[in-house]
């Protein structure tokens, strides 16, 4: 799985999305374990502390659980992944609200844009 990065955004938080994201997709279903900070810091190519700060913060949410000597799992949890889907998916719809507003249209005319373009659901 690739990584993009922007240099112009903090890092941590860029891995922290990446990982969400593959987390309520199912890339890494409930249940999984996650690969080792050096691993996954390896894979983005960025230092294993700025990976370690994001797995702690995914941890924090509790997206994401650690066992001492076991690694990191992703949290079996499927309402909380459930919920942190919605979330994220919210976030993106009013960042493409706002960018449409830019340019001039109304939320009303967001669903017809859609259809017109031919976006899949």
């Amino acid at each position: 799985m690739g990584w993009t990065l922007d240099k112009n955004r903090p890092i941590y938080l860029q891995l922290v999305e990446t990982l969400q994201s593959r987390i309520v997709s199912g890339a890494y279903p409930p249940g999984a374990k996650i690969d080792s900070v050096r691993d996954l810091a390896a894979e983005a190519a960025v230092n294993p502390n700025t990976m370690q700060r994001a797995l702690a913060e995914l941890e924090q949410s509790g997206l994401l659980r650690a066992e001492r000597t076991a690694g990191r799992f992703v949290t079996e949890d499927k309402t909380l992944i459930a919920d942190v889907r919605r979330q994220l998916a919210r976030e993106r719809v009013e960042a493409f609200a706002r960018d449409m507003a830019v340019l001039g249209y109304r939320r009303s005319e967001l669903p017809a844009l859609l259809q017109e373009s031919g976006a899949q659901a």
